[in-house]
């Protein structure tokens, strides 16, 4: 027995089961990332101190590594218009430079938290960096999770391009979805906690 609407769209909904159910996921993130913002807003606000991100963070390196997720996003739509264009080898050359910016990113990320500690800077230094460490920490295991789930599109997940190219397709869309999620949480981190 096969699960209706696997590769083509419900006609009540206008979509397939997988982009139905990433918009119901992304959801859920909204409200998790919504609600730390919030608390760093509220923690801001009634802080009588308040330190300045640029003081205290790599402004350099962050910007580097927005940059770096911005391109990733674009790799990451060029992966999947190369599918809808039914050329597989543009797909996986997209989709390897998606997963190896992805993993730049982290590398950036890394020496970035290793200077912090370095420098005797932890979570439990202060409110800021407290948040600051939870915040960008979560959004880390996002990328993780992003790049695990690509890395196996590209790899043994491409199989599924020969029997079943349209949910194939689907799937690169859906993964193409979170990402861009991931992007868009980054893009709201680093101003608020690098240069406000």
């Amino acid at each position: 027995m096969e699960i209706p609407y696997t590769s083509a769209v419900h006609p009540e909904t206008g979509l397939y089961n997988a982009k139905g159910g990433i918009w119901l996921f992304l959801a859920s993130e909204v409200m998790l990332f919504g609600a730390l913002f919030t608390s760093y807003i509220l923690l801001r606000v009634g802080a009588t101190e308040w330190p300045h991100g640029s003081a205290i963070l790599n402004v350099p390196l962050a910007t580097l590594n927005t940059v770096v997720l911005i391109t990733s996003s674009v790799t990451m739509v060029m992966s999947w218009a190369s599918l809808m264009m039914k050329n597989f080898g543009r797909y996986r050359l997209y989709m390897g430079l998606t997963i190896l910016l992805g993993l730049t990113f982290l590398v950036v990320k890394s020496f970035e938290y290793g200077a912090k500690f370095e420098h005797g800077l932890f979570p439990s230094t202060s409110t800021f960096l407290a948040i600051y460490f939870t915040m960008t920490g979560l959004h880390g295991l996002h990328v993780i999770g992003g790049i695990i789930v690509n890395s196996y599109l590209w790899g043994p997940g491409r199989k599924l391009w020969k029997t079943d190219p349209q949910r194939f397709t689907n799937r690169i869309e859906v993964a193409g979805l979170y990402w861009h999620f991931v992007d868009i949480v980054w893009i709201f981190l680093f101003p608020v906690f690098y240069l406000l």
